[in-house]
């Protein structure tokens, strides 16, 4: 069984077709998605879906793109919506170098941290840019969850920071870029109890598919992918892959 550990499933690309991608997902045994959320606009939406679909599990976040318009309200609802509802976890959160408002990111990415920890929930980080920012305020917080570092890309010395605090790295379509050397050299060596497969569906799209809709579907693509560049037997790989998942995340 495949789990795609981050995908944007309440995304308004796959309003059209939802029900017949989880299908075509179910037919490729891909039978389980985390689906985080973005902004509290977006929250009721998320875990409407994961209502609908029981196999969709629901993470809540604010995300750093959006944070501008963030308030603390929003951290309040945060709170409210996790003490009503099984949450896979906290997220999407964290810090995008890229972008402006650092001070706002970082404030409501503690404040987050904060939540996640009290609440015992893992987090599901989003990086850019940002791993100097991101890595020292995760110690500090000191999770007893861990999380997963999304769409990890970065050398191996980055990686082990993350991992030696207890955190998984998703691993998605950026494995199948030729260019993407450092990262899949780091791939090669992350330790097998690390890894989780991701699309970041509709976004992210593999290499040859670019400019086009994302899909989870293409989780089995990153699989075959990160087959082509570990040593371990597929079988070996799909079975560690589920392990972390049940590890990480309050999953049936």
């Amino acid at each position: 069984m495949f789990t795609d550990s981050h995908c944007h499933l309440d995304f308004i690309e796959f309003d059209a077709c939802r029900d017949e991608l989880i299908q075509r997902c179910a037919i490729l045994n891909i039978n389980r998605f985390i689906v985080p959320g973005i902004t509290a606009k977006r929250w009721p939406r998320v875990l409407e879906l994961c209502q609908k679909y029981s196999n969709a599990l629901p993470c809540l976040g604010l995300h750093p793109w959006w944070i501008a318009k963030a308030t603390e309200n929003d951290l309040i609802l945060l709170e409210q919506l996790i003490n009503r509802h099984d949450l896979a976890a906290v997220g999407e959160i964290g810090i995008d170098g890229a972008i402006d408002n650092i001070e706002k990111q970082t404030d409501y990415f503690v404040k987050q941290l904060h939540i996640a920890k009290k609440h015992s929930l893992p987090v599901v980080v989003h990086h850019r840019k940002s791993h100097h920012l991101i890595v020292p305020e995760l110690k500090k917080a000191s999770l007893e969850k861990g999380g997963v570092i999304h769409a990890f890309s970065g050398s191996y010395q980055q990686a082990k920071a993350y991992i030696d605090m207890g955190f998984k790295l998703g691993i998605g379509g950026t494995i199948t870029y030729p260019r993407a050397i450092k990262t899949i050299k780091t791939v090669k060596k992350l330790p097998l109890d690390s890894i989780l497969l991701e699309t970041d569906a509709p976004a992210m799209p593999l290499e040859g598919f670019q400019g086009e809709v994302n899909s989870p579907e293409k989780v089995v693509d990153v699989f075959q992918q990160l087959c082509s560049i570990r040593e371990e037997s597929p079988e070996l790989l799909q079975q560690a892959i589920e392990q972390n998942l049940q590890q990480l995340f309050k999953l049936d």
